[in-house]
């Protein structure tokens, strides 16, 4: 009786539970009418009333209300069972991504929810552990302004800053103040160019000196990435974000050569959207929050740095 009439008691309990047939197939995905001629058939099989129909809206009768916290019950823990087997199904994540964000900041966090979400599969940016659906990305992270979507977030801004190799930072820290940057290459880089109050190094000796001639000279990389390996082999020092490089500082292969009060804050921001659709799904909507939080700890460590 309970698998033939599985779904006659789901839409009843559902009826019962929304109070009207209306909501009972909008939730089914089915037509009132179907909604009621499933109940219909369970009646005739009872040779039972089950619902009282009236202006109020759907209310049991006598006969079904003796049943019905078994029934509502039985349905909640049906979908507590389903939520769980659908948690331990294989599930994909597919993220688009500012590169040095996803390169630096990203992927050496992504480990730590997948190890408390060993059955989610990532794509970022085309690499991982599931191929990129073409035009179906759950998320896109870019620096730059708002666009205005309705699942968008701010993720942090970041700090900009001369970083170096420690041999360098060892042979600036021994110069004098007023020629510190004089005849060291300087790295540029034109990720930033998109925000009008990101500071490069023109825009920094102008405000805190070390350096009287030539400030725009250097060799430009498009890319934070492509620039730390310039970085690591002494080629030059490089203004770049704060959030980007920290556990490269942490770890003692870049180093701060000025003190990290001489720096200044972007103007624009790292930004999340995820689809409407995406978002609805149990990982990603984890995911979502998951990132939400890894930002604002970035966030309030660069603000504890920075004040320090």
């Amino acid at each position: 009786m309970i698998i033939a009439h599985l779904k006659s008691l789901q839409a009843l309990e559902l009826a019962v539970r929304t109070g009207s047939l209306k909501a009972a197939g909008e939730h089914l995905g089915i037509t009132p009418a179907a909604a009621g001629q499933r109940i219909k058939a369970l009646e005739d099989y009872l040779g039972l009333d089950l619902l009282v129909r009236g202006r109020s809206g759907i209310r049991p009768t006598r006969e079904l209300s003796a049943a019905l916290a078994h029934l509502s019950a039985a349905f909640r823990e049906m979908e507590t069972a389903a939520k769980i087997l659908d948690f331990q199904r294989v599930h994909e994540i597919h993220v688009v991504a500012d590169t040095d964000w996803a390169d630096l900041w990203l992927k050496p966090r992504l480990s730590l929810f997948k190890a408390e979400n060993p059955n989610v599969l990532f794509c970022v940016n085309g690499v991982g552990d599931v191929p990129m659906r073409v035009g179906q990305a759950d998320c896109e992270i870019w620096f730059g302004e708002p666009r205005g979507g309705a699942e968008e977030d701010e993720l942090f801004k970041d700090y900009l800053l001369p970083i170096s190799s420690p041999g360098i930072k060892t042979r600036v820290s021994g110069l004098t103040s007023a020629e510190r940057l004089e005849g060291f290459p300087l790295l540029h880089l034109d990720c930033y160019r998109s925000d009008p109050t990101a500071i490069g190094w023109p825009q920094w000796v102008n405000r805190y000196g070390y350096r009287k001639t030539a400030a725009e000279r250097g060799i430009r990389y498009a890319h934070v990435v492509q620039a730390l390996e310039a970085v690591y082999s002494d080629v030059g020092m490089l203004i770049c974000g704060l959030a980007l490089v920290q556990a490269q500082l942490e770890s003692g292969r870049l180093s701060l050569p000025f003190p990290i009060s001489q720096g200044a804050w972007t103007g624009h921001a790292y930004r999340v959207a995820f689809r409407e659709s995406a978002v609805r799904r149990a990982q990603v909507g984890q995911f979502r929050s998951w990132l939400l939080d890894m930002s604002g700890e970035t966030a309030a460590h660069l603000r504890h740095q920075t004040a320090a």
